[in-house]
Order: C-alpha cells, then sequence, then structure tokens
C-alpha cells in the first residue's frame, strides 16, 4: 500500500530508542525525511547515521530533554532551519515512574507533567503554524493504556498520560481548520528498555527474575498472550499520520493486544 509519505517532514521525539525510533524508522522507508531528538547524544547520532544510510532520507538529530523550554526551541529551530518545519509530529518522549502519592515531592509530578503534557503542549504550539503553512499536518500523541487503565505503582504516570489523552482531544478541535489532524494512541505492554527497568525495580531483591515478571505479566494480563514489539506500534502511528486515515480526527487508539478491560 502506498501510504503517500515519500518526501514529507516528520519531527519525533524520544526518537533514538524503543518505540520512537522504532516509528522513525517505520517512517524512512517510507521516504519520510526525519528531525529526531533524545537525551543520549552518542546514541542518537548513531541512529541517525544509520537511518540515513539504510533508507537514504535526510535525518536530522538535537540531542534535547523535552522537559527543558530550552531543549525545545533548540530543537524546533534547528527543525526550521534544517526543513523550514514539518508535516507530521509524533510526540512520543516519555518514561515510566514508581512512588506513592503520598510521599511523592512535588519536583517529581512537575517533571513528568513536563515532559508527559507540556512538551507535547510547546511543540504543537511552536510546529503547528508551519504546518498549517504548508498546506496541514498531522500531530500524533503516544500516550498509554495506563491512561484508562492504570497501574498501581504509577500514578504520576498515569495521571499525566491520562492528560495527554484530554490534551490530544482538545488540540484536535481546534486544528482540524488549520487541516492538521490530531489523535492519540494509548499502547499497552511493548517491549521498551523502559519496561525492563520498571521490571527490574519491581523485582530488585526477590526471588522472581525481570525476565519471570515480565513473561508473567504478559501471561496474566493481555489475551495475546505477549508483549508487542515496538515495529507494531511504529505501523499504527505511520497509518494514522498518511492521508489513508484522512477520517481519523480526534480519537484514541488502543494497541494492547486486548488488554484493556473496558469498552471505550
Amino acid at each position: 500500500m502506498d501510504l503517500g509519505l515519500k518526501g514529507k517532514v516528520a519531527a519525533i521525539t524520544g526518537g533514538s530508542v524503543g518505540i520512537g525510533l522504532a516509528i522513525a524508522r517505520a517512517f524512512a522507508e517510507e521516504g519520510v525525511h526525519l528531525a529526531l531528538c533524545a537525551r543520549n547524544e552518542d546514541r542518537l547520532q548513531d541512529e541517525c547515521h544509520r537511518i540515513e544510510k539504510e533508507f537514504g532520507v535526510h535525518v536530522l538529530g538535537v540531542r534535547a530533554d523535552v522537559s527543558k523550554v530550552e531543549d525545545i526551541e533548540a530543537f524546533t529551530t534547528a527543525i526550521h532551519a534544517t526543513f523550514g518545519g514539518v508535516d507530521i509530529l509524533i510526540n512520543n518522549a516519555g518514561t515510566g515512574s514508581e512512588e506513592k502519592i503520598l510521599t511523592a515531592p512535588d519536583e517529581r509530578w512537575q517533571y513528568y507533567w513536563d515532559l508527559h503534557v507540556m512538551a507535547a503542549v510547546r511543540l504543537s504550539r511552536a510546529l503547528a503554524p508551519g504546518m498549517a503553512n504548508r498546506g496541514g499536518g498531522v500531530i500524533l500523541n503516544n500516550a498509554s493504556i495506563c491512561a484508562t487503565q492504570p497501574l498501581y505503582y504509577e500514578p504520576i504516570y498515569n495521571t499525566t498520560k491520562a492528560a495527554l489523552v484530554m490534551f490530544s482531544k482538545c488540540l484536535a478541535n481546534e486544528l482540524i481548520p488549520m487541516k492538521i489532524r490530531v489523535n492519540v494512541v494509548n499502547p499497552g505492554l511493548v517491549m521498551t528498555p523502559d519496561w525492563v527497568k520498571t521490571a527490574k525495580l519491581l523485582t530488585e531483591g526477590k526471588e522472581t527474575t525481570w525476565e519471570q515478571y515480565l513473561e508473567n505479566i504478559a501471561r496474566e494480563n493481555a489475551p495475546i498472550g505477549r508483549f508487542a514489539t515496538p515495529e507494531e506500534i511504529a505501523n499504527l502511528f505511520v497509518f494514522l499520520a498518511s492521508d489513508k486515515a484522512s477520517y481519523c480526527v480526534g480519537s484514541t487508539y488502543y494497541i494492547d493486544g486486548g488488554w484493556l478491560k473496558v469498552t471505550t
């Protein structure tokens, strides 16, 4: 299927690992030029060079922590200088948390709010006008099944991802007159370094290994019986960014192997 994406420009946050990297590679395979940001400079540049060599697209890599205003400004400035703007924005950067509400300090809440919500706000605000000038575009926000079905050990993650879903709906209503489609994706179990990190935290000092913990999570929660690969999640993002999804506006798409226990 020709998705009609060749020659477009996509900005992806958290683009050097996990779901973000899988999305970047899937777009590159469609001929999309990329602007990627991540906190690890060496890993980011390595992946940028690898994608350029493999797919023949132009890839800009900017070291940035999108929880920080100044880093977002540096990223968007580089995008405008290199590409003049973007056609697609993927707000993907994020990470899990582990805390109790009664003991987590304000600073921890603020960090995740800036990372999961304000980064999407700031990047959308900076890049959407340029999208409109280019004739329209697509903004996709990567939230989580936890926005609806929370995990007990990460209340801050659950709360900020839920806020990201609501932001996406509000943004969709505001931008559709500008021919910019906004949607949000709620992945379930995805085998990313973040899940491995969380599993190691939760099994530290216990008889159960982190590998066994993840196997049990998949078997007990997802009817499909396994974690998704990042590439499976990326396929949905690429479709939603294409004109094949031209009537998809302001919606939340679950990709969770049947894990969600309620209808939405």
